[in-house]
């Protein structure tokens, strides 16, 4: 197999992880919207989530190309954690805590 980077995977790849990722973001919001959560025509929030949304999605394809992820799995994993948002960080940041300083976040604030 050949070893990727993230130079090698193709535009469509990316636009396809960046559609996903940040529709799950626009999903997010409108859920806001309707709970009140969000204000509505607050463009900078949305923005926020948007871009919230491509980076945790970005990151999931990452994630699931390295653990060798069958594609339509990584594709759903992808649009639900741009549709998590910020949450998906921060589960992210605790997995890797435990895995790799063995921390169990119990000293966490």
């Amino acid at each position: 197999m050949i070893d990727k980077d993230p130079t090698s995977y193709t535009w469509v790849t990316y636009a396809w992880v960046m559609l996903l990722s940040t529709l799950g973001g626009v999903v997010s919001f409108n859920t806001k919207l309707r709970t009140g959560a969000a204000r509505p025509f607050n463009i900078m929030e949305l923005l926020g989530e948007i871009l919230t949304s491509a980076f945790v999605g970005v990151l999931t394809f990452y994630l699931c190309e390295a653990a060798g992820v069958p594609q339509l799995v990584g594709a759903a994993l992808v649009g639900i954690s741009g549709h998590m948002g910020s949450r998906a960080i921060f589960r992210f940041e605790r997995w890797a805590e435990q895995r790799l300083v063995g921390s169990e976040g119990n000293d966490r604030p």
